[in-house]
């Protein structure tokens, strides 16, 4: 098999597992891979239905999104995906979902603090939250100003220490070496959303001992 073959396999892969682990309603999720020698992105492609998917349906795009192979279109989300790419050179996938705990924080404006050891052992520090986007940029590319958004956010922090975010308003990307590990990722997000919104309810002042991260 190729090394698009395998990767369109990997890819497919990992949006499937974005269902099993209960992470997508209808078609509210997509993840992506990237051969980096080749610069070649595969993604989900655009308003599928998960059980119409196969490893076949996956859409090729350049470092810029524009469709190198493919019949159907690539995900909406597609210049997110690419412009993270073109800025954290270390990612080799993405993710996003609409995840309940996660999407809630996000939309509550409010980043996830570290108060435990099982955020720290994925995440080195706070999950941040974006800022508000401007009218000018909601209005324009939306998703292009959405992975500007997130790089900004990223400028002090290392992405593979932190690898996920928060978009204020919206909901949470995530990344990692793999499509496995992006969607890996995503669910410990999901269930240190979770927890975090459950700790803070029990204590709002809640805080971590520094030395066990």
């Amino acid at each position: 098999m190729s090394p698009i073959e395998q990767l369109k396999a990997e890819v497919f892969a990992a949006n499937m597992a974005l269902v099993s682990h209960g992470l997508v309603k209808l078609t509210w999720g997509n993840v992506s891979g990237i051969l980096r020698d080749e610069g070649l992105i595969v993604i989900k492609p655009s308003g599928i239905p998960y059980k119409d998917m196969s490893p076949q349906k996956m859409v090729i795009v350049d470092l810029y999104g524009k469709k190198i192979e493919g019949d159907l279109n690539p995900s909406s989300d597609t210049p997110t995906h690419t412009y993270l790419y073109r800025t954290f050179n270390s990612i080799g996938a993405v993710a996003h979902t609409h995840s309940t705990y996660a999407t809630a924080f996000a939309q509550a404006g409010a980043p996830i603090r570290i108060t435990g050891t099982t955020h720290a052992d994925y995440f080195s520090e706070d999950i941040p939250c974006t800022r508000d986007m401007t009218a000018q940029e909601v209005e324009g590319d939306y998703e292009l100003a959405t992975g500007k958004v997130i790089a900004e956010t990223f400028a002090p922090l290392n992405p593979m220490h932190v690898p996920g975010v928060l978009v204020k308003n919206h909901a949470p990307f995530t990344w990692g070496s793999t499509p496995a590990e992006a969607v890996r990722n995503s669910v410990v997000l999901e269930e240190i959303a979770k927890m975090a919104a459950i700790t803070h309810g029990i204590n709002a002042n809640a805080t971590m001992n520094q030395p066990l991260i």
